[in-house]
């Protein structure tokens, strides 16, 4: 028998209520701090004009102010611009991080309106150049599969309320949302656009339609290496298969919208042709019989014709009629059979998630401008706060920690527990980490902000 265990619930102590000046329990914001300067961030925003609309650069916040407060608070939890300005009421954060005062919510919604669209690009550089820094620094066995880096394209909803958003459109489901389209490198987020541009308003029906320009700025990032690009059915068209053709050593990408012709060819098939028969779980759980086969045809929009992975499939319990999904793909060594590629992009489900738990993570449900552009620079701010903890995790982080989610890192690792004391004019910062962290933090903190001298030995404590 297992010992009884409980807890008493009275238990005698002491409180004392003590102002917050002195203590803050961000004191993990010191790594995320640590990768900014060894990145070069903050120099790197002060030198792109588009991020100050300052007309006198002697007076207010700085740009690097702006970009520190919403990275930051997305770094601490924060969901709103709301929580931004809360982070002047962190006296010890602010003297931890140097800061003497954060702009208010009001002057970050300003800002945010102000860069307008030339801002906005300023920041798609800015999340692209990060990421780019990041990869070429991190080691390629963590983030490469099957020796392919991986990439993704997809489109989400974020649904609004209130018919004064601009470039809101009422999605399939009836709901009144800004379309966001998002390029994925590994598991870094490079590129994002919200809506469609003022200049451009007609493309906003396309949830693809920034993906030519966004395969064409950031190829950079998997140029030279072996890529694999998912996608789904949104970006089947002809004109978006041949721009992935040109870009990418594999992909995949869905299709089910002009599946007619496919179709037809599929039925016309003599039986022969087709693969020995199995038995799957299909995606509603149910067993399926299943039988693959490889097809060409040329889409609309194509220079050329294009090969498609085919599957023809029916209820193992005796269902009558064969169903067909069919997949597009590019032909190369690794294209061994049809049922292989069906099997690779299913890990397209994957990616999915990410991009739900990132949306989640990060709390990204709610645009806080009515103004596009500011949308657009506000989610682009998260997905440099995003991409900075991937970054943190994939770099310093040893591999039994690759799989965690960035909600544990911002609870159990950015939330630590910090005590400022002064002593004449030299401030001592008391962290206190976890003791399973101490020598990983000790060694972080030592690479990432060399200023800063540590104190005291280090006792025999368990690596984190």
């Amino acid at each position: 028998m297992s010992r009884h265990y409980t807890f008493n619930d009275d238990v005698r102590f002491e409180l004392e209520f003590r102002p917050s000046d002195r203590a803050t329990v961000h004191g993990g914001q010191l790594a995320v701090a640590g990768l900014a300067r060894e990145y070069g961030l903050w120099k790197k925003v002060d030198e792109v004009r588009a991020l100050d609309p300052r007309k006198d650069r002697n007076k207010g916040f700085e740009p690097r102010m702006y970009v520190g407060a919403f990275l930051f608070s997305y770094c601490s939890g924060g969901k709103s611009l709301a929580d931004g300005e809360r982070l002047n009421e962190d006296e010890a954060l602010k003297a931890m991080l140097g800061v003497k005062k954060f702009p208010d919510q009001s002057a970050l919604g300003e800002w945010l309106r102000q860069i307008g669209w030339e801002g906005v690009e300023a920041l798609r550089g800015l999340v692209r150049d990060f990421c780019g820094w990041a990869l070429k620094r991190a080691e390629a066995g963590r983030y490469l599969h099957a020796g392919q880096l991986e990439c993704f394209f997809d489109d989400t909803q974020i649904e609004v309320s209130g018919r004064s958003f601009e470039g809101a459109r009422v999605n399939y489901e009836g709901e009144l949302a800004l379309g966001w389209q998002t390029l994925w490198v590994g598991p870094f987020l490079v590129d994002g656009l919200m809506g469609s541009p003022l200049e451009n308003k007609e493309t906003g029906a396309d949830v693809s339609a920034h993906l030519p320009e966004m395969l064409k700025l950031n190829a950079g990032l998997w140029e030279g290496s072996e890529s694999y690009l998912y996608a789904d059915s949104a970006s089947s068209a002809g004109k978006y298969l041949e721009a992935i053709g040109e870009h990418f050593s594999a992909w995949s990408v869905s299709y089910n919208k002009w599946t007619s012709p496919l179709e037809e060819a599929a039925r016309n098939l003599p039986e022969k042709f087709w693969s020995a028969g199995c038995i799957e779980k299909w995606r509603d759980g149910s067993e399926h019989q299943a039988q693959y086969q490889w097809l060409r045809h040329q889409p609309s929009g194509c220079q050329k014709p294009q090969l498609f992975a085919v599957v023809r499939h029916r209820k193992a319990d005796g269902e009558l009629f064969w169903r067909y999904a069919f997949v597009a793909c590019k032909e190369t060594s690794s294209t061994t059979t049809p049922q292989l590629v069906f099997e690779r992009h299913r890990l397209k489900g994957d990616k999915e998630r990410a991009f739900s738990d990132l949306l989640t993570d990060m709390d990204l449900h709610h645009p806080p401008c009515q103004n596009l552009s500011a949308n657009n620079a506000y989610y682009l701010l998260g997905a440099l706060a995003y991409d900075m903890l991937q970054a943190l995790k994939l770099l310093h982080m040893s591999p039994e920690h690759q799989p965690k989610r960035i909600r544990t890192l911002l609870h159990h690792l950015l939330l630590v527990p910090v005590e400022i004391k002064r002593h004449a004019r030299m401030m001592k910062v008391l962290f206190y980490a976890p003791a399973g962290w101490v020598q990983w933090w000790r060694g972080l903190l030592t690479e990432l902000l060399p200023k800063c001298r540590l104190l005291g030995r280090l006792a025999e404590a368990p690596s984190g």
